[in-house]
């Protein structure tokens, strides 16, 4: 057995059963403020009793299995079960139209389906085939499918370790998407092997470690930080049971590790402010020693006082945000990757990160940039092609293995990387100036009322911006808000170059969500779905003049 082989995820799985069988690996929150704690031989012994189940339907080897669900417990162990029966997991994410859901489900000719923990699942129920085999899991809507207690006491598990060679299809991961039918994203268990390997090794992960999982884990960088590096280091995985109960999710795990993007990271921040304004806190701050105990107790009320590993990811990490947490004493680190390379592009390592860059290549894998600054990655960890989609897999994966990612860049002198914006959202002004809207947006939304922002303008003299404010922000009075806003668009306008310069910020009344669209399950805005929603508009905007536009 290779190196490489010993670290697949099912051989980890049976290497902690066994080493670690009465330790704790899973805790699910339940009803009524109770959290049922699953041991890895317990994790591992349910898995191999669905596997049995599965097995026994007599599907063919590889068949595609969904996995509808919000994170919990019986998500891990799905994936583990499909495995060793033989098949593939097809992960979707829990915040789908019913119309996503059967894209989905039919374009991976899907057998079965696992229904979990959902918020919207009548709506989402017409979008399952009838063909589709469905099972229930204990937290699940009410339905009347097959339940996984029942299998599980209903079928002996597999006794023999199932392998699953590194290359064989060990998933499908559709791809969020901002604009059209998600492509789907095939990764092999050396993806999972190789990817935990190279992070566990750089951040010295160890079985002592503890996580919070609250990100979907349909979306790659749970699945990769979450799933893969809990079955490669043996680390204990404690779920949120929701938005509501999060903050006390977040102080009973105590997490040693916590990756999270950077829209959360700024609500741990306003919800500090919220209880001790940013002017008394400075002043705290800055007195020698009692700034020092209550940096501390900050840490610790928000559940961060055992993290030693912090990271974000998935959009731009306000430099302000950043320098913030580490005035506290966490050192808020920068990742970078997609679904297509499974994460595993670039990171900052603690004592290495340089605001504003995403870090160094990860062992093993190289990066450059095209004549036109595209970033290019051939990584252990890109993907075997897009599912059934062989022309869209040869338009971003070259025969010898370079990805091109459709994120601009650049280097620093010790090869840090910092990304500058997407290739497809540079637009140009009617001057004929092209503008990278990502960094413009970076630096408006390092006023923390700001919630989410979008830089626009194709066509229009000069580029705008239009934002939608914090929940924070409608307590304030408009007129004293309304001129910090316009101090902070004269701040920003300051740094940038004159075509670059935005002629007006929209504050806009609608909220941009997932369930409305504006948004995608990884909390990244759709960029076309907010430009046609406030195109009409724009003309009307520029023609009154003004540097600061509320709608009504």
């Amino acid at each position: 057995m290779s190196t490489i082989d010993k670290y697949l995820p099912l051989q980890r799985a049976y290497y902690w059963e066994k080493m670690r069988a009465h330790h704790v690996y899973l805790t699910q929150p339940m009803e009524g403020g109770v959290a049922r704690d699953y041991t890895w031989s317990q994790a591992v012994g349910e898995a191999r009793r669905m596997a049995s189940y599965l097995r026994a339907q007599n599907w063919e080897p590889g068949s595609r299995i969904g996995i509808l669900s919000k994170n919990c417990a019986w998500w891990i162990m799905s994936d583990l079960a499909i495995w060793m029966a033989g098949h593939v997991s097809v992960p979707l994410y829990p915040t789908l139209t019913a119309e996503s859901v059967r894209q989905i489900l039919e374009h991976s000719e899907a057998k079965a389906c696992f229904i979990g923990k959902l918020d919207g699942w009548e709506q989402m129920k017409p979008g399952v085939p009838g063909s589709v085999h469905c099972i229930s899991y204990p937290v699940s809507p009410k339905n009347d499918y097959p339940s996984w207690d029942a299998i599980i006491a209903a079928n002996a598990p597999l006794k023999e370790n199932v392998v699953r060679g590194g290359g064989e299809l060990a998933t499908i991961i559709y791809t969020s998407g901002t604009t059209g039918m998600p492509k789907g994203v095939m990764h092999s268990f050396n993806t999972f092997a190789v990817a935990a390997d190279t992070v566990a090794k750089c951040f010295h992960t160890t079985p002592e470690e503890r996580t919070l999982s609250h990100l979907p884990l349909s979306h790659v960088a749970e699945r990769w930080g979450v799933e893969a590096g809990s079955l490669y280091a043996g680390y204990r995985v404690y779920f949120a049971e929701s938005l509501e109960t999060f903050a006390r999710d977040l102080a009973q795990a105590r997490p040693t590790i916590f990756a999270t993007v950077p829209r959360l990271w700024t609500k741990f921040q306003q919800g500090v402010f919220h209880k001790v304004p940013k002017k008394k806190l400075d002043f705290l701050f800055s007195l020698p020693l009692i700034g020092r105990v209550f940096k501390k107790k900050i840490l610790a009320a928000v559940g961060f006082d055992h993290t030693r590993l912090a990271l974000g990811g998935a959009a731009p990490m306000p430099p302000s945000l950043i320098n913030w947490y580490r005035s506290l004493g966490l050192e808020l680190l920068e990742a970078y990757g997609m679904t297509e390379n499974f994460g595993m592009s670039h990171g900052s390592l603690p004592g290495q990160g340089r605001v504003g860059y995403v870090g160094k290549p990860w062992p093993g894998v190289e990066c450059k940039l095209s004549e036109t600054g595209e970033v290019l990655v051939r990584s252990p960890s890109n993907m075997l092609g897009y599912y059934r989609e062989p022309e869209k897999t040869r338009e971003v994966l070259s025969e010898d293995g370079w990805l091109r990612t459709g994120d601009v860049g650049e280097f620093d002198g010790e090869g840090r990387l910092r990304i500058t914006g997407r290739a497809k959202e540079i637009f140009k002004t009617s001057k004929g100036k092209y503008v990278a809207p990502a960094p413009i947006e970076n630096k408006l939304s390092a006023l923390p009322l700001i919630e989410a922002v979008c830089v626009a303008g194709s066509g229009q003299p000069q580029p705008c911006a239009l934002a939608m404010l914090s929940p924070d922000a409608a307590k304030l009075d408009r007129a004293a808000f309304a001129a910090t806003l316009e101090q902070h668009l004269d701040a920003v306008n300051a740094t940038l170059d004159p075509h670059e310069q935005l002629d007006f910020l929209a504050v806009v009344k609608d909220a941009w969500n997932v369930d409305n669209g504006f948004i995608t399950p990884t909390l990244k805005i759709k960029r076309n779905v907010v430009e046609n929603a406030y195109g009409p508009f724009l003309d009307g905007w520029y023609a009154r003049r003004q540097k600061l536009i509320w709608q009504e």
